[in-house]
């Protein structure tokens, strides 16, 4: 694996934090939010400086029962070539389920969600993994992610998912000490345990980041200083190998620069005080395996796939086997970064709605699914509030109502259509 050294998260908030800070070798940028023609001033001269920088895709879906999408494939792979980076990376989720597999409406997460570990779910894994390396003109990369519920009837561990996956694939692994420590105390993984069975000359690179507990359940928020139990993940798996490349993640809440430094800091006093075991003879690898997912496997995994997420983002009843406390815990989760993000790209909604913005998102979600992406969403809660005669205020209705179809097109349907029509002739 290519050496990368230290890194950071180059998010927009703190491009000129980032630019500024000494010693930064790489850095890491959410590819969904790049536009392979028209990258931002400051990731441009950050490669004018010879800062390599690597996409970090988070929609693809791998682990979910559909085979990836080509044009996602293609958006992925043309960021890869306009930053000139030496690999790509993704996550070993599920994003989306529902659609043709299961004859029921699309559904969207919004957020990364866990696979099930069973022979199913990887066998389909594998065939999406093939299926994108043959699409990306770099080495593709896996991050393990951070979960709030267990599957039932698991057959493999993390450990065991992960090195299979590696010896059907020959793909790469992003390993994400802080989703360690979330996995340790969620739902009770030794993260030794699951170092101990990886194959170590996989690692592409390394994530750290912070998160918070609250009522025995730990968040990995992104938006938390990096606690010491994350460090000494790291440290445990700096002692078993040097990895290519640590990266700091922040995704909100963005300190100082000063902050961040010092966690940099802290990142590297943790590898130069480990001390990796002699590396001894890699052992071979075997070539990938050829084939496709067993006949059934994907119908199988799209049904237990839909059930699940159709749980947590439609309120219907928790499939069987599931934690029911978690899963409620898991929804109010992907409501609530539903209603982050939807303020976030469309910052006119909780500049319209003031206060009651977050409540009223809140109660929308329950019953309320995500169908298309985060720019949807605010479209169809504005609109949820029109067809219900909201906001009660007469002039930010007939703001809210002007907002709603200046993008939603001239002729939205039914009541919001009648309501829209009243309103603007009023204005």
């Amino acid at each position: 694996m290519k050496h990368l050294g230290i890194g950071i998260g180059w998010r927009p908030e703190i491009a000129g934090a980032v630019e500024r800070l000494d010693g930064i070798d790489w850095v890491e940028a959410v590819a969904e939010n790049l536009c392979p023609g028209h990258l931002p001033d400051s990731l441009v001269r950050l490669r004018e400086r010879g800062v390599t920088v690597v996409p970090h895709g988070v929609s693809l879906g791998l682990g979910g029962a559909d085979r990836p999408d080509p044009r996602r494939l293609a958006d992925l792979a043309a960021r890869a070539e306009a930053l000139g980076s030496p690999l790509v990376t993704e996550h070993i989720a599920f994003v989306r389920a529902g659609g043709e597999l299961t004859a029921s409406p699309r559904l969207e997460a919004g957020h990364l969600l866990p696979v099930p570990r069973t022979r199913d779910a990887l066998r389909v894994l594998c065939e999406n993994v093939r299926i994108a390396q043959d699409a990306l003109p770099v080495p593709l990369a896996l991050e393990n992610i951070a979960a709030l519920i267990d599957w039932p009837d698991e057959e493999l561990t993390e450990g065991q998912f992960l090195s299979e996956l590696v010896e059907r694939t020959g793909v790469g692994l992003l390993i994400d000490v802080a989703n360690l420590h979330t996995n340790r105390v969620n739902r009770g993984e030794d993260p030794a345990g699951v170092l101990a069975a990886l194959p170590l000359e996989a690692i592409a690179y390394v994530h750290v980041a912070g998160g918070v507990e609250r009522d025995g359940v730990w968040h990995d928020t992104h938006a938390h200083p990096v606690p010491e139990a994350v460090l000494d993940v790291l440290a445990d798996l700096a002692s078993r190998t040097s990895p290519p490349g640590v990266l700091l993640e922040r995704d909100d809440a963005f300190p100082p620069a000063a902050e961040l430094a010092a966690e940099l800091g802290a990142i590297r006093t943790t590898l130069a005080a480990a001390e990796p075991a002699a590396p001894g003879a890699a052992a071979p690898r075997p070539a990938p395996a050829e084939g496709t997912a067993a006949p059934g496997a994907r119908d199988r995994l799209a049904l237990a796939q839909a059930a699940l997420l159709s749980s947590l983002t439609a309120g219907t009843p928790a499939p069987s086997g599931f934690d029911g406390r978690r899963l409620r815990v898991q929804s109010r989760a992907l409501a609530a970064k539903r209603a982050d993000v939807v303020a976030k790209v469309a910052p006119e909604l909780p500049r319209l709605l003031g206060d009651a913005y977050r409540e009223a998102f809140l109660a929308y979600a329950k019953s309320r699914p995500m169908h298309g992406g985060y720019r949807q969403d605010a479209l169809d809660f504005a609109r949820s509030l029109l067809d219900a005669g909201r906001p009660a205020d007469p002039e930010v209705r007939r703001e809210l109502a002007r907002w709603w179809k200046e993008r939603a097109g001239p002729r939205p349907p039914g009541r919001a259509a009648r309501l829209l029509r009243t309103l603007t002739r009023a204005a």
